[in-house]
């Protein structure tokens, strides 16, 4: 999803750039992390106790890795393979092409500047990121717009006809007139903290009820079919909008504010590298434990199988059972996986939350998606048609069954992935009976309709792989959408971390992840939920920040979500 609208104040050196600072919980995750002082410190009584975290995802991760740094040893349990729904492969069928191999992203695959928590750790293993090639963005060479069977190819916005103008200046309008986009921009890029909340607690009071296409229809700007048909559709930026329509106008106008869906990076090499580097680094500073140590020396290099059983036992300790039949009891644990998860794959005890937190946990709405990749011997649609001069295939939006063709060049006459379609929501359900051969083969027939002198077969060298996210069983889905009226449980699973408002007996099980998170799909998200647990847990095991840094329960009460009445 994406929008069009440009910055109230156009970007330069001058000005701070946009990051996701809000608009619920505006506190700066970056500027904690960065701070000389640390993320805390634990009483040396209880250096070296045991904290189990649940899910290797990069939330779990980067818990884990946190807690060690303040002398903790977290017991990492994983299903499946470290980085959860960060999720490289390589193609069977595809030998590697030097000291390259060629990989696709099964997760998320795709990362905005804003994300500076994110960008921290990005940094800290020592990845690199390139432009990803989202329609339109600079990095693209060509796109074309295809619906109702008529194409438009394009290398920026005006190239399109007036009618695609026309949509993105009517979603620029209707986010000025209902969301108040330029005040929100400008003070997210300021950090100003109390025009923030005051601008976001009369939305959160006034579209709590509302859904993304009833904002739209709301909005005069939006008063033609034939526009929301097209934004629908195409959108522009990362595709088209119309798989969100059902959901809640806050979840996009927290992706808009943030432009969380602009500009886009990819990790070269693959976006697991970012969680398995953590697993194997060695902290510079660490306490506790000795120099050298990491999480995977913690765990002789393999972390705990999957989560069976959680029940509370004596001691308002927390009781985990693993496949494996391995029992052990916590003072302290962090539950990073998907949140579903609680109510189906493992068994648990009614009382490891208040009845509101199972409640929000049961109403969690999820979004389905797919995606299929194929590697190809080149980046042969650069080649140019003899009789326009143009590319000869372009990253492709539709809405056609492929919806979006995304073109991942390795550089000139080397090896390359395209993936043939990325899709959500229904259009990711009507490939779910299909295998990644026959969803090949639809996706080839509706390309072959858009570009029929491609001949995009003959270019393909292996297997094609392909994921749906619902289907995966410790996905369970691509991520949180909330739909309309959800507000009140996402605070709930949100401010879970602040246990000190919780009864004495319902502590000591701390939730994070990108679905706890208020910008879920978002690896940022996962970053910040982490980091909230580990602040909950330091506390928790009565720990303190450093007075120069304090920590995101230190400053809760001064910037704590808007809390909509429940009467």
């Amino acid at each position: 999803m994406t929008s069009t609208v440009p910055p109230a104040v156009p970007h330069t050196d001058a000005q701070p750039p946009i990051t996701m600072f809000g608009p619920d919980f505006p506190y700066a995750y970056d500027d904690y992390l960065a701070n000389p002082a640390g993320l805390g410190q634990i009483p040396a009584t209880e250096h070296g106790t045991e904290v189990a975290v649940i899910g290797g995802g990069l939330s779990g991760i980067v818990t884990a890795y946190e807690l060690m740094k303040m002398g903790l040893k977290p017991v990492v349990y994983e299903a499946d393979q470290i980085g959860g729904r960060l999720r490289t492969v390589g193609f069977e069928g595809c030998s590697s092409f030097g000291d390259e191999e060629l990989n696709c992203e099964l997760g998320a695959m795709r990362f905005p500047p804003s994300s500076t928590a994110l960008q921290h750790y990005i940094d800290l293993v020592g990845l690199t990121t390139t432009p990803f090639p989202n329609p339109l963005a600079e990095a693209t060479p060509s796109t074309v717009v295809d619906l109702k069977g008529e194409s438009h190819y394009a290398e920026t916005l005006d190239d399109l006809p007036a009618v695609y103008r026309q949509v993105a200046e009517a979603w620029n309008a209707c986010l000025e007139e209902g969301a108040d986009f330029s005040d929100m921009n400008q003070a997210m890029r300021e950090r100003d903290v109390p025009r923030i909340r005051e601008i976001w607690a009369k939305l959160v009071e006034k579209l709590d009820n509302q859904t993304f296409y009833g904002f739209l229809c709301d909005s005069e700007a939006f008063r033609s079919f034939r526009h929301r048909e097209i934004f629908g559709q195409v959108g522009f930026g990362t595709g088209g909008w119309d798989t969100d329509f059902p959901n809640s106008i806050l979840e996009i106008l927290r992706v808009v504010y943030t432009e969380a869906d602009d500009h886009h990076r990819g990790i070269v090499g693959g976006s697991q590298q970012l969680p398995l580097r953590l697993w194997e680094r060695e902290p510079q500073k660490i306490v506790h434990w000795a120099p050298g140590t990491s999480l995977s020396s913690l765990h002789d290099g393999a972390p705990r199988p999957a989560v069976t059983r959680m029940h509370r036992t004596a001691g308002n300790r927390v009781t985990v059972t693993d496949a494996s039949g391995d029992i052990r009891s916590y003072e302290a644990v962090v539950f990073t996986a998907q949140s579903w998860m609680l109510l189906s794959k493992i068994s648990c005890d009614d009382e490891l939350f208040p009845i509101d937190h199972w409640t929000a946990i049961e109403r969690t709405h999820y979004m389905e998606s797919s995606k299929l990749f194929v590697p190809v011997d080149r980046p042969f649609w650069l080649d140019k048609d003899e009789e326009t001069g143009r590319d000869v295939m372009s990253m492709t939006l539709t809405d056609r069954m492929t919806r979006g063709t995304y073109l991942l060049d390795n550089g000139p006459d080397r090896p390359a992935v395209i993936c043939l379609s990325y899709t959500w929501c229904d259009d990711s359900l009507k490939w779910l009976p299909l295998d990644a051969n026959e969803r090949m083969e639809v996706m080839l027939k509706s390309l072959s309709e858009i570009y029929p002198k491609v001949d995009i077969r003959k270019h393909i060298i292996g297997n094609p792989v392909t994921v749906s996210w619902e289907n995966e069983p410790y996905f369970m889905g691509a991520f949180k959408a909330n739909l309309p009226g959800h507000y009140r449980y996402q605070r709930r699973l949100f401010t879970h971390f602040m246990q000190d408002r919780l009864p004495e007996d319902k502590r000591g099980i701390f939730l994070a992840g990108d679905d706890i998170s208020w910008t879920a799909g978002w690896a940022e998200g996962a970053v910040q939920t982490a980091l909230n647990a580990v602040w909950g847990v330091m506390h928790h095991f009565g720990g303190a920040t450093d007075a120069t840094n304090p920590g995101p329960g230190d400053v809760y009460d001064t910037i704590a979500p808007v809390e909509l009445p429940e009467d």
